[in-house]
């Protein structure tokens, strides 16, 4: 792996597990055993290197949450969207975490997350319509919208508020509850299942309690 991604990987793990705010340029060179000025060779500051690490975040982004096209709603393609979106809570948890404080300090990566929740909220409309449309939900159209972005609201600010309630530090966040955050995406979808869809998400339900319960315990 070349020093510039290694730069980043690292960063994000420690940002993940110490929090961004703790991290330093010092920290990061430190942990990698190179020297601060090796590490300023390939970026010019901390922001710089969150905004390395936004790339990687677009770039999920667009890969997890593409529309599908000419495939049936079955329980297989919705737990793709919800692993897609739990991997998307847990890589780049410090950035929720600190989401207010991190945008606020650079507008250039303020704009680009704009842009990228609006690009994913597009993507989510067009899934909940096609959803819609084929019967697995039974949404009203003028819906459809507002529905996808309390979704998302729900899903951006699940860990602030986490740790907003336990007052804890980013240390304290586990797979286990961000499970907890996507079984509530699932019950507010739930709610929306015409009686013939219920047990699909209830299978989704049951799938995830199930992560949620083997998530924290250590690989033999």
């Amino acid at each position: 792996m070349k020093t510039r991604d290694k730069i980043v990987q690292t960063s994000l793990a420690l940002f993940n597990q110490h929090g961004e705010r703790a991290i330093t340029t010092n920290h990061i060179a430190a942990h990698l055993n190179i020297s601060p000025g090796n590490l300023y060779y390939h970026f010019r500051n901390k922001e710089d290197i969150i905004r390395s690490i936004f790339s990687l975040y677009e770039q999920h982004l667009e890969s997890g949450f593409q529309p599908y096209v000419d495939q049936k709603v079955d329980i297989d393609l919705l737990i793709g969207y919800f692993d897609a979106m739990f991997y998307t809570l847990w890589q780049f948890r410090f950035m929720y975490a600190n989401l207010a404080d991190i945008l606020s300090r650079d507008d250039t990566l303020k704009k680009r997350y704009v842009q990228a929740q609006q690009d994913v909220l597009a993507r989510s409309i067009d899934v909940l319509t096609k959803v819609s449309e084929e019967g697995t939900l039974a949404i009203n159209k003028d819906a459809i919208a507002p529905l996808a972005e309390t979704m998302k609201m729900l899903v951006s600010f699940w860990i602030s508020y986490q740790l907003t309630l336990s007052q804890s530090s980013i240390g304290s966040i586990t797979k286990e509850s961000l499970y907890e955050g996507l079984l509530r995406v699932i019950m507010i979808f739930k709610a929306y299942a015409p009686p013939h869809s219920v047990a699909t998400f209830e299978r989704l339900e049951k799938h995830y309690h199930t992560m949620a319960q083997d998530s924290d315990i250590p690989a033999l």
